[in-house]
């Protein structure tokens, strides 16, 4: 991801009121805690990234945003609406990109939208423009009387990013919204979502594993085992690391660490067969390391802190692609979701 994705216009930041409120919010099944006493708020017209790796409790709190799960205790709100007593009120308000893809393949794009139109009781006055409208937005109206079933995978994602668009929402939750695509369509993606806020008027609550996706974010939650760990924006979180972090390779990791540790007085950690540690000074740092290790270093890397390292550092782990499975995600839940949404 280019640097162009980690800007977001001063008014966006500049929030006029907290758009979605959750207040000391807990969930149980059971005797599994699976969202633990959690507080947060998100500004109208941001993108709020909330991170955590799976079994963390990120779905279990869009589920309760969403209206379908209820909370054990605490409260959420969006625009005002309680997620609990007006649940009818905050499905009007928001939109959903799921992970798992749910448009009708057998459909057009254009009838995909017509339909979604119609469930959301848009005026028919009005389906026409706002159809034309989300198609021009994501680049498919030349393409709105093909089947769907003939889409790549990206424009699949552009079309239901239309799709959740249609009756405006006020929020609009993006789940891995880009997870199974290639590098290059998923930026292309991207390029369409960092201008929602701005040219749709529209909250982004999202969620992913791509840490440099997270970039784009006004703010981020890392959530971990049902808690809320840290929240800030990206350049608050990236400070929380203390200097940059050094990778090293050796021949004898278990005699570098202890040498490393000795010399600079520093906590040195281990991963996937390689060194690394934080240092203000990481320039200076390599040259004297080097020296003290002499041979036995095979390779050394200087890094500036990512939020894959705020993140490995808070939780001890990263997320990984295979970690994104139907654990974590809304499978079930979409059907349920669906239904509700049939019945308005």
């Amino acid at each position: 991801m280019g640097a162009k994705y980690s800007y977001l216009p001063p008014f966006l930041l500049n929030s006029y009121m907290s758009i979605i409120k959750v207040e000391n919010l807990v969930k149980k099944f059971g005797n599994l805690t699976a969202v633990n006493d959690i507080s947060f708020e998100v500004e109208e017209g941001t993108i709020f990234g909330f991170l955590g790796p799976n079994g963390a409790g990120k779905t279990t709190t869009i589920n309760i945003l969403c209206t379908l799960l209820a909370p054990t205790s605490g409260r959420a709100s969006i625009f005002g609406f309680d997620c609990t007593k007006q649940s009818s009120e905050v499905r009007k308000a928001i939109g959903i990109v799921f992970q798992d893809m749910t448009l009708d393949k057998d459909l057009t794009a254009y009838e995909n939208l017509v339909f979604h139109a119609y469930l959301y009781d848009v005026k028919k006055s009005e389906r026409e423009p706002r159809i034309k409208d989300a198609l021009n937005f994501v680049d498919l109206y030349d393409r709105r009387n093909d089947l769907v079933k003939k889409f790549s995978g990206g424009m699949k994602r552009r079309l239901e990013v239309a799709r959740g668009l249609i009756h405006r929402p006020k929020v609009l939750f993006l789940d891995e919204p880009t997870l199974g695509l290639d590098p290059q369509t998923r930026a292309n993606l991207w390029d369409f979502i960092v201008d929602l806020p701005r040219k749709h008027k529209v909250t982004i609550f999202m969620t992913t594993h791509y840490m440099e996706e997270a970039e784009v974010c006004s703010k981020i939650a890392i959530i971990d085992n049902g808690k809320i760990i840290i929240v800030g924006t990206p350049d608050e979180l990236k400070k929380t690391i203390g200097g940059d972090v050094i990778y090293i390779k050796t021949s004898d990791n278990k005699r570098a660490k202890l040498e490393i540790e000795k010399l600079f007085q520093v906590n040195v950690f281990e991963q996937d067969s390689e060194l690394f540690l934080t240092s203000l000074k990481g320039d200076a740092c390599i040259p004297e390391i080097i020296r003290a290790l002499g041979d036995s270093v095979l390779s050394v890397r200087l890094q500036r802190p990512t939020l894959n390292d705020v993140f490995l550092k808070m939780t001890g782990k990263e997320i990984r692609v295979e970690e994104v499975s139907s654990g974590d995600t809304i499978k079930e839940e979409v059907r349920s979701y669906r239904r509700k949404f049939d019945r308005g």
